[in-house]
């Protein structure tokens, strides 16, 4: 038998897996350490939730508003269901073949895939040193870029002069692609309003994926320039080099930091309004209704 043989042979035996007693592990060696502690399901992670987020974060628990009623997933939270559902999503998928900034980029180059991941990875750092939801910050990242077509930004352009209201990436992806996923609420919130050119994001798990999509491809795309020769890490200006470095991990180490310099100020902003001001801003600024606010607040705008 050839050495492929062998190797083809001993793979197939292992498909049973091993019995150890009445029960079947995956290694020979026998079952990992085991771990004590009870398994903790849905309700479970709703508590720890309660107890260990930020005042502030989006809890799953009260949450989880579909377009078509689904009852609650007996393990995963709400934000933990989108999150698989966009991962096993084939427009998820897609992104592997679309142009993050070059069109048949080289192996080693960004897709709008590997772009989402790497937003994905930043974000949830941030929202971890933040108290924030992390599972809601991976579905919002994670999804952030399917609206996009062929070809990049430009494809926007192109299709913009055939729809009534134009064509935003940003909103397609919410509104039409992900629509059959039948996300919450938040996670099409996040996505729909991930770009500067929107309305801000509802939640902050939401202004954190905008951020660190702005982290991200102004680290990555001018390595990916520098990769394809388009420019030279010469010609970066001495100012921006000055604070950001010249490495690709320096770059987006500073642009992390400062990430949660603003996200930190932002709470401490918001956490010195008195109720009336933090109602008046919520009106103002993210489209409150003012039906909807406590009994006796009188709003002090002109």
């Amino acid at each position: 038998m050839s050495v492929a043989e062998n190797r083809l042979s001993a793979w197939a035996r292992t498909m049973a897996g091993e019995r150890a007693g009445d029960v079947v592990v995956a290694h020979r060696t026998g079952p990992p350490p085991a771990v004590a502690g009870l398994v903790l399901d849905r309700p479970a992670r709703e508590d720890a939730e309660d107890r260990l987020l930020a005042a502030g974060a989006t809890r799953a628990r009260g949450a989880g508003e579909r377009a078509v009623p689904e009852p609650p997933d007996r393990e995963r939270t709400c934000f933990e269901r989108d999150r698989d559902r966009i991962l096993h999503s084939t427009a998820f998928r897609r992104l592997a073949g679309k142009t993050q900034v070059f069109i048949f980029p080289a192996d080693h180059m960004r897709t709008r895939l590997t772009h989402a991941l790497e937003v994905a990875q930043v974000a949830s750092a941030v929202a971890r040193a933040c108290g924030l939801n992390v599972a809601l910050t991976e579905a919002i990242a994670l999804g952030h870029d399917c609206g996009h077509g062929p070809g990049g930004h430009a494809s926007e352009d192109a299709f913009g002069a055939f729809l009534p209201d134009g064509y935003d990436h940003a909103v397609w992806g919410a509104d039409v692609v992900l629509a059959p996923l039948n996300l919450c609420r938040e996670t099409l919130d996040g996505v729909r309003n991930h770009s500067w050119s929107r309305p801000a994001p509802a939640t902050p798990e939401g202004a954190v994926v905008s951020w660190a999509d702005r982290c991200a491809y102004t680290a990555h795309d001018l390595e990916d320039a520098v990769h394809a020769g388009v420019v030279d890490p010469a010609e970066l200006p001495a100012d921006v080099a000055a604070v950001l470095g010249t490495t690709r991990s320096g770059q987006l180490g500073v642009l992390v930091e400062e990430l949660i310099g603003c996200v930190r100020a932002a709470v401490g902003y918001v956490a010195g309004m008195t109720d009336r001001y933090a109602c008046d801003t919520a009106v103002a600024l993210l489209g409150w209704d003012e039906r909807r606010l406590p009994a006796g607040i009188d709003l002090v705008r002109a």
